[in-house]
């Protein structure tokens, strides 16, 4: 009895070792819908022209939630650049971006028409001449556009309209205006890769003008004589869509926040346009 005991023993041992060798062969999968733990961290792909408006409504989504330690990652950078990290598997939750093309685009890139994983309009931007050299004052959009036409020396930036919406929105108004084509053979656009690069162009005097965002201006209050609003008529409207990637709990109520009146009160407060 003892020696088949010892035998069995023997054999157990051997069946859990070759049990767990085949385990530890075995990828790892993990639960993209998994939403048990409570300190889960949101990440957040967010256009650059959010990164003055958006950690203050973080800190806010966490006061009012009293969830002081609710970890949340976002990276900043212009649409197409985000679009392209999601497609091609960037582990984020939630997509913020400055048009609605590319969320649209993501229900049927990685959703194939899933209506669990809609987009949504949570504000309208805004387009403002900036500068830091020169005077804005006392100019409307015939001055302006004189004044582009009359001085072969002056250069402004936009964002590159292949990614970034607001560089789009640039580029339209300028062809509307006659000027795009004639400025690009001239040389005196200068591509910037977002709306904070382009900013940071026109902040620091490396052009005379910057194609920015509404909101920018807003954030470094900057004086009248150095920015004009654009008229909202004069361009595409710059509708910002968001889309929540995965299916965590705490990202659909992030987005809840950012849509509710509360969160509008800080877009509003920030230099854009109230969501109709």
């Amino acid at each position: 009895m003892i020696k088949i005991i010892a035998m069995t023993s023997a054999c157990l041992a051997l069946m859990l070792t070759a049990c767990n060798k085949e385990q530890a062969d075995q990828p790892i999968q993990l639960d993209p819908d998994n939403t048990t733990e409570p300190d889960q961290t949101i990440r957040i792909a967010a256009a650059a022209n959010l990164s003055d408006v958006l950690p203050d409504i973080i800190e806010g989504y966490k006061a009012d939630r009293n969830l002081p330690d609710q970890k949340i990652e976002v990276t900043f950078a212009s649409s197409g650049k985000l679009y392209s990290q999601i497609t091609s598997g960037a582990p984020y939750d939630i997509f913020l971006a400055a048009n609605q093309e590319f969320p649209a685009q993501l229900v049927d890139e990685i959703f194939k028409g899933d209506t669990s994983h809609m987009p949504f309009t949570y504000t309208q931007g805004q387009l403002s001449i900036y500068s830091a050299t020169k005077s804005l004052a006392g100019l409307n959009q015939t001055t302006l556009t004189d004044l582009f036409k009359s001085d072969d020396k002056v250069k402004m930036t936009i964002a590159n309209p292949k990614l970034a919406p607001y560089g789009e929105s640039a580029k339209v108004y300028l062809q509307q205006q006659n000027l795009y084509d004639d400025l690009m053979a001239q040389k005196r656009i200068i591509q910037a890769e977002n709306i904070g690069q382009a900013f940071q162009y026109a902040h620091t005097g490396s052009v005379d003008y910057g194609f920015v965002a509404h909101s920018q201006v807003t954030a470094i209050k900057a004086t009248p004589e150095q920015f004009y609003i654009l008229p909202p008529e004069s361009y595409p409207a710059i509708l910002q869509d968001g889309i929540v990637i995965t299916n965590a709990a705490a990202a659909a109520d992030f987005t809840d926040y950012l849509r509710s009146p509360t969160g509008q009160a800080y877009f509003s407060k920030a230099g854009y346009l109230a969501v109709k």
